[in-house]
């Protein structure tokens, strides 16, 4: 759900045109400046993918030794156990609630906001779908045809290269 509101926000952010004013790389390659969202991501390099998904498996696997209980096993949804001050230098945001405004906030507000959270995602999720379905398959969205523009690409092989050898 969350990652579905990520990509959906990036969508529309890089669907307008709107990047980083400062290079996107080292070697000075700077951000993709194209209309269409899936073009951007096509225009990153595989090492800079690379590093986002090995971040996100980090996050993944860390979440999993660090939880007391996987949330298919009775832990609670959503939640990201705080990183260990003494071992990250200068500390780090508590993933789960950064700036503590949930601390205070009622058991039944909580589950409040959880349902909402969950909801909000389920529609990113439906949102992000359409967007990628009408960019691929004109009119395959009606109240999108004419306002996303064509993809030619393919937009579920996240590297311009296959990983897995030919067979």
């Amino acid at each position: 759900g969350r990652i579905a509101m990520f990509a959906f926000v990036g969508y529309i952010v890089h669907a307008n045109g709107i990047h980083f004013p400062w290079a996107m790389q080292l070697d000075g390659t700077p951000f993709p400046s194209v209309s269409n969202a899936p073009e951007a991501w096509d225009q990153i390099s595989d090492a800079a993918k690379w590093q986002i998904f090995l971040f996100i498996g980090f996050l993944e696997f860390y979440r999993e030794v660090a939880s007391d209980k996987h949330y298919m096993r009775g832990g609670k949804p959503g939640y990201f156990p705080p990183f260990d001050a003494s071992v990250i230098p200068g500390g780090a945001l508590n993933y789960y609630d950064p700036f503590g405004w949930s601390k205070n906030r009622s058991e039944e507000d909580k589950a409040n906001g959880l349902v909402k959270e969950i909801n909000n995602g389920r529609l990113a999720m439906i949102g992000i779908l359409g967007f990628l379905s009408e960019g691929k398959v004109e009119g395959s969205v009606p109240a999108l045809k004419g306002i996303i523009p064509s993809y030619a690409g393919e937009p579920m092989a996240p590297f311009s290269e296959s990983i897995f050898p030919s067979l």
